[in-house]
């Protein structure tokens, strides 16, 4: 599989790009969010990529982060949910907001992405809600995924300690990244639990 492409941008849109990567130019298909954080053309750039086999084809899909790829591929789990569906996901909102949305079952929110409609919009809370809270996006992944042990153990710490306290694995979740979203300084489980009970509070 091609976990990523790194090499010059030779031409770009907001639906796709193009990449020489040593000599070979690799059509990569993107979201406009992606899009956004491109460089400028003849400049270097590097994109987290999943590759889509059919019978007739090999798509590549490129992303900015790691996170946008990571949702990506999770949503095409899901029944009905193709890369279509997908793109326009991650161009209508960030990972972050549509793991929140997704885990909290904001329906009327999802159906804001185009082609979303309720039926497609009660299958993503459905099919989605455990895998997407899972997953350490910007927000609260952001703030302690990315830095020293002691931060991700302190996470993990504050996770397990709320989930005994009664909270569901999404639930506790969802208020760690609402803390860390005030707070991005907190660095102890404690200090997490303590901010995640006061909003419960």
């Amino acid at each position: 599989m091609i976990a990523y492409l790194a090499g010059t941008l030779v031409a770009k849109k907001p639906t796709a790009v193009l990449i020489d990567v040593g000599g070979l130019g690799y059509r990569v298909h993107i979201p406009t969010s992606t899009f956004e954080a491109l460089p400028d053309t003849g400049q270097s750039v590097k994109l987290h990529t999943s590759l889509q086999v059919r019978e007739d084809s090999q798509t590549l899909y490129g992303f900015a982060t790691e996170g946008e790829q990571q949702t990506f591929e999770v949503m095409l789990g899901v029944s009905g949910i193709g890369p279509k569906l997908g793109l326009a996901a991650l161009s209508s909102m960030r990972p972050a907001e549509l793991r929140d949305y997704v885990v909290s079952g904001e329906t009327a929110l999802l159906t804001n992405i185009p082609g979303v409609g309720k039926k497609t919009a009660d299958r993503l809370v459905l099919e989605l809600k455990d895998r997407l809270a899972d997953l350490e996006l910007d927000g609260a992944g952001a703030a302690l995924s990315g830095g020293t042990e002691v931060r991700q153990e302190a996470r993990a710490d504050a996770l397990a300690a709320l989930q005994e306290l009664g909270f569901s694995r999404a639930a506790a979740e969802r208020g760690i990244r609402k803390v860390l979203r005030k707070d991005g300084t907190v660095q102890d489980a404690e200090a997490l639990i303590r901010g995640v009970l006061r909003e419960q509070g």
